[in-house]
């Protein structure tokens, strides 16, 4: 009898770890083809009987991406299920992102040294045999994990929300964005919500620019995603004393091209503002850009004939 009673303790202290899905959780996940292609991920994740609702983030070669997502937690199985993710393709190029429609299936496992999700990214039937299943394991993070801040990312949830950054080893950050497709729901749809503000009309002689973004004034964490002509190039760049570096081929179909800058946030100095140094190979350009949560900064473009 005594027995019977330390193991049913000890059921109940084991299962008292973590009984649902809420919390802050991280790791890796790969794809079982190469350490190349590793992808650095986080949930933050909130929980209201079966429904859970979240954010999505993780790192992939140099990009940084975050998608809010829904899905389902079974308490009796501990199964948990979010669903419609966009995941970058491992086998992406750098002048050309593809994404696999994706959802998550993973298991809770709670212990005494700590609980984790096992588990992995599951493409759709339709892309089956085009994106693999990205496996992972997540450990929560207690320290993270409290309601408030879960709450916070999901209230104000932004590009920039991430508890945990990646060090200069785990994986190579840069600068510089390259003129390819980037695709992300949360931010386009914002942008077309918000008023795009004419700063500044230029005339160059190229037909391709150098453009940089440096933080202007005091460095207070502002960042930014870049469109050109109503198409997304780049998305959460912290602009600072280090420039955010672009090459744009002008579309010269078009009698005037446009870049846009979006405020994801407003950093701790309101509003959000920039310096974009414009180098059309002859001439340099200074336009001093500002955006709110309200209204995009736009420079408008057109080229000498």
């Amino acid at each position: 009898m005594k027995k019977l009673t330390i193991i049913f303790l000890l059921f109940i202290s084991v299962g008292s770890y973590c009984q649902d899905a809420a919390g802050y959780w991280y790791g890796v996940a790969n794809t079982g083809v190469g350490a190349a292609n590793n992808y650095l991920v986080e949930l933050i994740l909130k929980q209201s009987g079966t429904n859970v609702q979240g954010v999505v983030n993780y790192y992939f070669k140099n990009t940084f991406r975050s998608f809010k997502t829904s899905g389902y937690y079974n308490s009796s199985t501990r199964q948990l299920q979010l669903l419609n993710i966009p995941v970058t393709f491992f086998g992406s190029s750098s002048n050309m992102e593809v994404d696999c429609p994706m959802d998550i299936k993973a298991q809770l496992r709670a212990a005494r040294a700590g609980s984790n999700l096992l588990g992995s990214f599951v493409s759709k039937p339709a892309y089956k045999n085009t994106c693999p299943e990205i496996l992972f394991d997540l450990k929560l993070n207690k320290d993270a994990g409290n309601q408030d801040s879960i709450l916070k990312a999901l209230r104000e949830f932004k590009e920039t929300y991430q508890v945990w950054t990646p060090s200069a080893t785990d994986t190579a950050i840069t600068a510089t964005v390259l003129q390819r497709p980037v695709v992300n729901y949360v931010v386009t749809n914002q942008y077309k919500e918000r008023e795009n503000e004419i700063v500044k009309e230029i005339t160059v002689d190229s037909d391709s620019l150098v453009v940089d973004f440096y933080d202007n004034g005091e460095i207070d964490g502002d960042s930014i995603s870049i469109f050109f002509n109503d198409k997304l190039l780049a998305s959460s760049q912290k602009i600072s004393a280090s420039s955010v570096h672009l090459k744009i081929g002008l579309d010269t179909t078009k009698e005037i091209n446009e870049i846009t800058m979006f405020a994801d946030n407003l950093g701790s100095i309101p509003p959000n503002t920039a310096l974009m140094l414009v180098t059309d190979g002859k001439k340099r350009y200074e336009v001093r850009m500002s955006s709110t949560l309200n209204k995009n900064a736009t420079l408008r473009i057109r080229r000498n004939k």
